[in-house]
């Protein structure tokens, strides 16, 4: 289903800004001004990127501090990574390949040896995709704020320093099907 990633355009934020998540994930819904919303996510240091389908925009995600939450430590180097599936692709079974399109955005990118994400403890529906991923828990901590009815984060990661390069990446890579 998810085909490739490339930066983020106008069109693009503009689109995801309208995605509406049903409760208790409407915590996810942006609701600053277009305008502020457009600046924070073509800005260079958000680093983001759109997920695609053949039908469009998938999802997307964000590399670096913007995938932090305040409270946790982050002084071990990985990239941090933070996503948003597109709403209605939500709860029906593409979150595992969603996030393995994640992890080769950052890898054709970053070359990275350690991905890392932070996830609302209530969400076990995401904690459950990552792991899928191969990521792992390695840290518990309390929020400065409260998302999805908890302060409760959990950090999760996932070491690459013994890869290679996937199969895959490279048949994507071979295809054009990658753009970043």
């Amino acid at each position: 289903m998810f085909i490739g990633a490339r930066p983020v355009n106008a069109d693009d934020v503009a689109g995801f800004v309208g995605w509406r998540y049903e409760a208790p994930y409407d915590a996810y819904n942006l609701t600053r001004p277009l305008d502020e919303v457009l600046d924070y996510f073509l800005g260079p240091t958000t680093k983001c990127h759109g997920i695609l389908t053949d039908a469009g925009l998938g999802g997307y995600c964000t590399f670096g501090e913007d995938a932090r939450v305040p409270g946790g430590d982050y002084q071990a180097a990985a990239v941090d990574i933070g996503a948003a599936l597109k709403p209605e692709l939500v709860g029906r079974g593409y979150g595992t390949e969603f996030v393995a399109a994640i992890i080769d955005c950052a890898i054709l990118i970053f070359d990275p040896s350690m991905l890392r994400v932070s996830i609302s403890a209530s969400n076990l529906r995401a904690m459950k995709v990552w792991m899928s991923n191969g990521f792992n828990e390695t840290q518990r901590f309390q929020a400065q704020e409260e998302m999805l009815e908890t302060k409760e984060f959990v950090v999760f990661e996932r070491s690459l320093a013994e890869r290679g390069r996937r199969p895959e990446i490279l048949g994507l890579l071979s295809r054009g099907r990658h753009s970043t």
